[in-house]
């Protein structure tokens, strides 16, 4: 089968940029009927040793170290951002006005404003746009909507979601750009409680209001900078941290659900928990990203005597895109949610319609933390105020 080349222009190349990569590279491989092929085209940075390095780790043919004329470019159809957030909001604006269709890391933006910013750029170009909230990708998570879908939990009555990390817990932990405002926007909340109230809009729907706290443990550390992964190295002097270290909140859901979030980085011995569990008048579901391949199951009408949560190794072919890869039980893992979530793109692209997340939802999460930012600030229920 002819398959058409969509030209991949990438700005940023760590962590994200590592992920994004290998999943464009390994996509035809698994989704073999998709009838496009990602093409490494260019990628762009600032520092251009290590540009150069990732471009030819990652397999893109050149590189570019200014991200206008990457946007410039002829031979690029898609643009994919993994930049730090303060970052995204003039790159995809710019591609978008272009032509180029676009990929976003998560959160969004900085703020709502520049979030609807984007949102009416990708829709006045008529381009098609995605913001990578790859957890809403995995099988088990996919099969938790079709059951909730499928009306077997009822109705709902509990979102309960938690993302723990603790990898900056050191005090001496350098002050990297995922701690300083200018950069990112928020701590935990942007960064981690982003990815929780994407899977509640997602599994369950829209907030309606919230009341919040938020607090910084270390407020002063060593300066320094990102070196891979969450790995950082000092570069000498010390600065204040002005982001959230943790944040917790209630939610009312529209539907008349109650929400539970905590989203912190000073969660020792969690390395990356991203866990819900939602309760109905039928039955409840719970996940663990630690444990992805995983979804534990309750249901009300079981036999007494045998009620309790049933654990679903969702490799089965009946799971959603576990077909994709191994025989029943072969799990999978973090990297295939890129996978899942880049073929429903793809495959959007080429039939022309619209796939989820994409910038209309980067905004209603935006809407989210900043209703969750004033509530903690003014210490009382405030509205999500959604544009």
């Amino acid at each position: 089968m002819s398959k058409r080349a969509i030209r991949i222009g990438m700005v940023g190349y760590q962590f994200m940029g590592k992920a994004h990569s290998h999943a464009y590279r390994d996509l035809n491989f698994f989704f073999d009927d998709l009838p496009v092929t990602p093409v490494l085209q260019a990628i762009a940075g600032r520092s251009e040793e290590p540009l150069r390095r990732a471009a030819e780790a990652y397999g893109f043919s050149s590189y570019e170290t200014d991200w206008r004329r990457l946007v410039e470019r002829d031979d690029i159809d898609v643009i994919d951002i993994v930049t730090p957030n303060n970052a995204h909001a003039e790159i995809a604006i710019a591609a978008a006005e272009r032509g180029k269709h676009v990929i976003c890391e998560k959160p969004l933006a900085m703020t709502v404003d520049e979030a609807v910013r984007m949102r009416d750029a990708v829709r006045a170009a008529s381009v098609h746009h995605l913001v990578c909230h790859n957890y809403r990708y995995a099988p088990a998570v996919q099969f938790a909507k079709r059951l909730i879908d499928d009306g077997r939990l009822g109705r709902i009555y509990h979102v309960r979601a938690q993302y723990l990390q603790d990898w900056i817990m050191d005090p001496d932990f350098p002050l990297v750009w995922r701690l300083r405002k200018e950069v990112t926007g928020s701590g935990a909340l942007g960064d981690i409680a982003a990815h929780i109230l994407d899977l509640a809009r997602f599994l369950v729907g829209e907030i309606r209001d919230v009341a919040a706290c938020m607090e910084t443990f270390i407020k002063e550390r060593p300066l320094g900078e990102m070196a891979g992964g969450l790995e950082a190295r000092k570069a000498g002097g010390t600065g204040q941290v002005d982001v959230d270290d943790a944040v917790a909140f209630l939610a009312h859901f529209e539907n008349g659900a109650l929400g539970v979030f905590e989203a912190t980085r000073f969660a020792g011995g969690h390395r990356n928990g991203n866990q819900f569990e939602i309760n109905g008048e039928k039955g409840s579901l719970r996940w663990n990203l630690e444990d992805m391949n995983w979804l534990e199951v309750y249901f009300h009408g079981d036999e007494p005597g045998l009620q309790g949560f049933r654990r679903i190794n969702c490799t089965e072919p009946l799971h959603p895109y576990a077909e994709r890869y191994w025989p029943a039980g072969h799990i999978i893992g973090y990297e295939h949610t890129f996978l899942n979530l880049f073929g429903a793109f793809f495959k959007g692209l080429v039939e022309d319609r619209p796939v989820k997340p994409d910038f209309e939802d980067g905004v209603r999460n935006q809407c989210v933390l900043e209703a969750v930012e004033k509530a903690a600030a003014s210490r009382s229920w405030e509205n999500v105020e959604y544009r």
